[in-house]
């Protein structure tokens, strides 16, 4: 199975002491976003978890705790945009973020660590020549690190309009423009370019439109088969497998303007206040009421499977 940290929240970057506590004690519990007296336990074991999927836009404070992470297949995603502290306030600097990713591809190969440039969104400052010269530099400074850059534009969902009032769609036209050109310099620096959840308008130009995190994007960073009883996630543009993220929402302190996982920073700062490293939730504690089920974990290792 795999085990999906970076959905709802930013875990390497502000929860990394609470995630090796997890590491050490075998287990972690999950309330139920929606039902939020279930609680789902899952155990922490490389024996049943064949992947950790991690989402991050600062995987510095994970980096001198790899060890702990050793026993388990990997696969990071790190966010790299060019957007300031006026849109991504708590995002740490950027050559920071590419020296740390470059510590990651060093340790667990090109094959485990992918980059994401995303969401992408245009106004009178983040113009398409400032992306397109932005994607240029970082793509420069990532070549013979990764071999995937993953892009997408920026969804409206309501929070993001309430959040974000003054962002508006990327014209289909404009996409096409940027996912041409984009599509073109991560070639020049040995990528793929994959859009997530962008539909094939790109497939002509040479963009890989299966998806960014997919079953074969796990194979890989494993290096064998894997069986899947999921297929792909809920939302009909996306291709991804999402399945057991262990985030809580409203948790994420980077703040960023576009983000669909926070509400409001009020209740980010209420949740954060709530949160002991000791814990098993990552928000609060196991309450004498709360429904705690341990969840049915196997792996999905196919050992008939094609080989990496």
């Amino acid at each position: 199975m795999i085990i999906n940290t970076g959905m709802r929240t930013d875990i390497p970057g502000f929860f990394s002491e609470w995630f090796c506590n997890r590491l050490v004690e075998g287990s972690v519990c999950v309330r139920n976003p929606y039902y939020p007296k279930n609680i789902t336990r899952y155990r922490l074991d490389p024996e049943v978890v064949d992947v950790l999927a991690f989402c991050t836009k600062n995987p510095g404070p994970m980096i001198s705790h790899l060890d702990l992470l050793e026993p388990f297949k990997q696969f990071w995603f790190v966010t790299i945009t060019p957007y300031g502290k006026d849109i991504e306030p708590g995002v740490p600097d950027k050559n920071k973020v590419i020296e740390d990713f470059k510590i990651l591809s060093r340790k667990l190969g090109m094959q485990s660590v992918g980059w994401r440039y995303d969401p992408i969104f245009l106004d009178n400052v983040y113009t398409k020549q400032l992306h397109l010269t932005c994607f240029e530099e970082m793509a420069a400074k990532l070549e013979g690190y990764t071999d995937q850059v993953i892009i997408s534009f920026v969804d409206l969902f309501e929070k993001v309009k309430r959040n974000f009032p003054e962002v508006r769609e990327v014209s289909k036209e404009e996409r096409l423009e940027l996912g041409e050109a984009m599509t073109c310099i991560a070639r020049n620096h040995g990528m793929v370019l994959k859009p997530c959840g962008e539909g094939d308008d790109l497939a002509p130009f040479g963009a890989d439109c299966s998806g960014c995190m997919t079953l074969p994007v796990y194979e890989r960073a494993c290096g064998y088969g894997l069986k899947s009883p999921v297929k792909k996630s809920g939302r009909k543009e996306c291709a991804c497998l999402l399945v057991s993220d262990i985030g809580h929402y409203d948790t994420c302190s980077h703040f960023c303007r576009y983000c669909y996982a926070n509400n409001d920073m009020d209740a980010v700062k209420r949740n954060r206040a709530s949160h002991d490293p000791k814990s098993p939730l990552l928000v609060g504690y196991i309450m004498a009421d709360d429904n705690v089920v341990d969840a049915v974990q196997e792996s999905w290792r196919d050992e008939q499977g094609r080989l990496f």
